[in-house]
């Protein structure tokens, strides 16, 4: 309490005078232009809202697609690397020990862009993940196991580049 001020009781006095509370206003009029102003005010800023809120998606989208469609463009340059490599036979060419650390770079960057480099073989054929040019008959493995990867795949689940290219296992013809 400041000096000067003197002490309030609860019904709004200050305990010299009782002081009339004044009864809240009665419903006011407002003008419907007002009230229709209000709304469309109300309105204009969810609609803003929501423009702010789809840009935001849709920028995402293209950017992702954009990744896709760049990080794709890489892939022929890796598989001539890979072709470069798979024709030599000297692994202590300081060439070849170039070329090869190139290709690592390449495939770690699409790692990092999200599309990390695949082909195991020895796991079931997945269609969604395995592109199969060619069926071995392989007494060693179950029907339907990828027996060698011709071509890597990139990417995972949604976000694949390509699928891998593979031979798969048939079954044997004496079963």
């Amino acid at each position: 309490m400041r000096a000067g001020d003197e002490p309030v009781t609860p019904n709004g006095s200050n305990g010299a005078h009782p002081v009339d509370v004044p009864a809240p206003p009665a419903e006011k009029h407002v003008d419907p232009a007002v009230l229709d102003l209000e709304d469309r005010l109300r309105r204009a800023l969810a609609d803003l809202d929501n423009v702010r809120k789809r840009h935001a998606r849709e920028l995402a989208a293209e950017r992702e697609a954009e990744r896709a469609r760049v990080s794709a463009q890489w892939l022929p340059v890796i598989d001539n690397l890979e072709l470069a490599l798979g024709h030599t036979s000297d692994d202590d060419d300081p060439v070849i020990q170039g070329v090869r650390a190139v290709r690592d770079q390449a495939v770690a960057v699409l790692a990092m862009l999200g599309f990390p480099r695949y082909g195991d073989t020895g796991v079931p054929f997945d269609p969604r993940r395995h592109d199969a040019v060619v069926t071995r008959p392989d007494p060693d493995v179950p029907p339907g196991t990828v027996v060698e990867v011709l071509r890597p795949g990139y990417g995972d689940g949604d976000r694949q580049l390509r699928p891998a290219t593979v031979a798969v296992a048939t079954q044997t013809g004496g079963e």
